[in-house]
């Protein structure tokens, strides 16, 4: 997945392992799995050559890291100009977050 982070959520996943993202539309801190129980334990962490880009390896507890319930957020690819399906849900996203 691709998620913002600011200096705040970079240093929280410093300070517990677990990875923590910046929310712009919630305007607030996010930490992954905090209502899906989806966590994401931190492996390792790589920084570009800028310095303004962070590479989390992962241990993805739940099994998906995406909403929508796929094991990752790129489960859809194009195919002769149109997205297509090409992975299979991990869980209902309707069962996973009752709001």
């Amino acid at each position: 997945m691709i998620a913002w982070m600011n200096q705040e959520a970079f240093e929280e996943t410093l300070r517990t392992g677990r990875a923590v993202y910046f929310s712009r539309s919630r305007n607030k801190l996010w930490r992954k799995g905090e209502e899906s129980g989806h966590v994401q334990e931190v492996k390792a962490i790589h920084v570009d050559c800028d310095q303004d880009a962070v590479l989390l390896k992962v241990n993805q507890i739940g099994g998906a890291a995406c909403h929508e319930g796929y094991k990752s957020c790129f489960y859809r690819k194009v195919e002769d100009g149109a997205l297509k399906v090409v992975a299979e849900r991990v869980f209902d996203p309707k069962e996973v977050y009752k709001k």
